[in-house]
Formats: structure tokens, C-alpha cells, sequence
């Protein structure tokens, strides 16, 4: 292999694939990334398994070829490489690429490209396609709310169901619960149920930078994964095998107190009030106030006897009850920083069943969040 490549464009490409270095395995192969010539253009790949990226650099290929290098060593060379150029070199002998830029004169020894696994090719026109601004932003609002337990799998992942023109993504972690819904340009002939580890939806997220392109989602039959492609990149995630709690059925569906709080005043109480509630277990108490005549104030107060006390008062428009209930800040900051809706309505029944979140003006997103014990 002999390539020539742009300094940035290099560095581009590998600050997207490497999230998919594995940091630790056995297989030597998986700390490395792929440098492959494909079609005119250079191929960068890493994967850890489970997870897999891949993008194409513009580059001039002089002679073909693919070699796998260690994936900090080659980042952290090409990162302070000052050359507009780089002129990579393979010597298939002793499998060494050469990397050479203004007076910068490298050898890094690698690994033979057929140990590295292969990925899979998705066929595009099978595919689902997606608008990427509009995916990003249903990933945003539901990925938050998936759970890190390892110990409960399936709660790792984000729920995708697509069925005719509609898709819908769900994700919880057994405290609350994102649901987003979202209507697609072209109907698709079969149902899709699948279960994706919401880490691979959060790299999705930061590749897909282009927000007017379209993105293509495939899940080939019987292979356990799912392949999203876009314009000059691609990721590949296996899916999670396992069945989803059925969320529906914990969406309240009356509630006795319908708060509209402003949404950025709302997010600024949760803040302030988490600066004093991290030291006592994250809890934040709103006492939920109803105006006779004026409009009515919703307290949000946190305690700890370690920091101090805080109190924040915002106006609201509430119909129904007098209540004081309690959650967990850090899930209330979570949720209303994804809304961008002006005005949020808050719908609660009880100081110990679930309280439901939802912006004014957008049926497409509900947010369920359980109540902490107000102790």
C-alpha cells in the first residue's frame, strides 16, 4: 500500500473510529485500526466486538493494500504530525507502515490485515431510511434515560420499533422512562423490533454530522446486529437479545395536578437546587402550589447537612391538587435539557406513583419519572 492523505482529514477519520478500540482484550488485533485503499479513497476500521466503525478518507492511492496499526500509537502520531501531507508506506515484508510528513520520518509496526475481523457490508437498498437531524434528535431524547447496570442487559439498550410510516424508541432504567415517536418519508413493508446498546446510538449521534443527509438503518435477518450507514462513514452494533419491560403500561394515563412551568426556568431551579442536593442523595422536593386568584408557584427545594439548604420558587399554571412530591434532581435536569418546547407540563397523581413530563406543543415525546421517598 502507498497513499497520500490531508494531516486533518487523516485525524478526522480517526477521531471517529477509534470510540470502537477495544482498550482491553485478548486479541491483540481489536487495539489496532484497519488502514485499508477502497475504490480511490482509505478506509479506516476498529471494532471491539460488539461495536464497530468505519469511515472513508479522501486520499491518493498509488499502490493498494491494508495493514491494522495500534490505534493510540497512529492517533497520537498523526495528532502532532504538522505536515499538510502525509505519505503512508506498507511494507508487506515485515509489516511496517511508514509515515512520513514534512521532516517527520515514522515507522510503526503492525498486524496483518486478514487477523483483523471482518465487517459486514450492508445492503442499502433493503435499508430504512432516516433523516439524520430527526434521528439525532429522538436518540437525544431517549438515550439519557437507558440504564449503565450491567447486571440487566436489556435495560442497556434503547428499544427501536418501526412499524409501517411510524418509529418509536423507548428506554428506561427502572426509575423512568424516554419514549419518542417519529413519523418516517417511506413506510417500510415489515416490522422492526430490535433492542440497540444505547452506547452505539450515542456514537451514532457524534458521527452523523451531516444533518440534511439521510441515513440508512439495516438489520440483516438472523445475525444478531444492525448497520447504520451514512454518507462517508458507517457503524455496526450488535443488538441486544432479551425482552424489553413493557413500558406502555406504566405511562399514567390521568393524572390529579397538570403543572405548566417554563422550561428554562424550571431547568435553572434544577440546577441551583442540585448544586445542594448531590450531597444528599440527589433529592429535590417540589411542593406544588395552586394560585386562587393569581397563578399558582411551584417550590423546589433540596437540603443537606453537609452544604445547606436551597429554595427556588417558579411560576406555573396548575389545574388540580395541592401536592408535595419528591424525585431525583439529576433525572429532572436530565429530561427537561433535551425539551425544546418553550412551556413543560409536569402531570402527577400522588407523592408515591409516577409523575409524567411532557412539552407543551409536541405529542411526540412523554417522559415518566418515579417519585423518590420524601423521608
Amino acid at each position: 500500500m502507498k497513499a497520500s492523505v490531508q494531516q486533518q482529514h487523516l485525524a478526522h477519520g480517526l477521531s471517529i473510529v477509534s470510540k470502537a478500540v477495544s482498550p482491553r482484550s485478548t486479541l491483540p488485533v481489536l487495539a489496532n485500526i484497519l488502514i485499508a485503499s477502497d475504490d480511490g479513497r482509505l478506509r479506516l476500521s476498529a471494532t471491539n466486538l460488539e461495536l464497530g466503525i468505519t469511515c472513508w478518507i479522501p486520499a491518493v492511492i498509488e499502490d493498494a493494500g491494508a495493514i491494522t496499526v495500534p490505534a493510540r500509537t497512529f492517533q497520537d502520531l498523526v495528532n502532532t504530525l504538522s505536515g499538510e501531507r502525509i505519505e503512508l508506506t506498507l511494507d508487506p515484508r515485515t509489516q511496517t507502515l511508514n509515515v512520513r510528513s514534512g521532516s517527520s520520518n515514522t515507522d510503526i509496526k503492525g498486524i496483518d490485515a486478514q487477523e483483523f475481523p471482518p465487517i459486514p457490508v450492508p445492503d442499502l437498498s433493503e435499508g430504512v431510511s432516516l433523516n439524520v437531524n430527526d434521528f439525532k434528535e429522538m436518540i437525544q431524547q431517549v438515550v439519557f434515560a437507558a440504564s449503565t447496570d450491567e447486571a440487566r442487559p436489556v435495560l442497556q439498550g434503547v428499544l427501536l420499533n418501526i412499524k409501517e410510516d411510524q418509529i418509536t424508541m423507548a428506554a428506561t432504567d427502572g426509575f423512568r422512562i424516554s419514549v419518542r415517536k417519529g413519523l418516517l418519508s417511506n413506510p417500510v413493508r415489515q416490522e422492526v423490533s430490535v433492542i440497540i446498546p444505547a452506547r452505539a446510538l450515542t456514537e451514532l449521534a457524534r458521527i452523523a454530522t451531516d444533518g440534511e443527509q439521510m441515513l440508512t438503518m439495516n438489520v440483516p435477518p438472523g445475525r444478531g446486529q444492525v448497520i447504520f450507514h451514512v454518507k462517508d462513514a458507517e457503524l455496526v452494533s450488535q443488538l441486544i437479545d432479551g425482552n424489553f419491560p413493557d413500558y406502555r403500561a406504566i405511562i399514567p394515563r390521568s393524572f390529579k395536578t397538570h403543572t405548566v412551568l417554563s422550561t428554562p426556568a424550571f431547568l435553572k431551579a434544577c440546577k441551583q437546587a442540585e448544586i445542594i442536593a448531590r450531597e444528599g442523595n440527589n433529592v429535590v422536593r417540589l411542593n406544588i402550589l395552586p394560585g386562587s386568584d393569581a397563578p399558582g408557584v411551584v417550590e423546589v427545594s433540596a437540603q443537606s447537612e453537609e452544604t445547606g439548604a436551597s429554595q427556588i420558587q417558579v411560576d406555573a399554571n396548575i389545574e388540580g391538587n395541592p401536592l408535595l412530591i419528591a424525585f431525583n434532581v439529576k433525572f429532572l435536569r436530565e429530561v427537561l435539557d433535551v425539551i425544546k418546547t418553550p412551556s413543560v407540563a409536569l402531570e402527577t397523581n400522588q407523592n408515591n406513583t409516577p409523575a409524567t413530563i411532557k412539552p407543551i406543543g409536541d405529542d411526540d415525546f412523554v417522559h415518566v419519572i418515579m417519585p423518590m421517598h420524601l423521608g
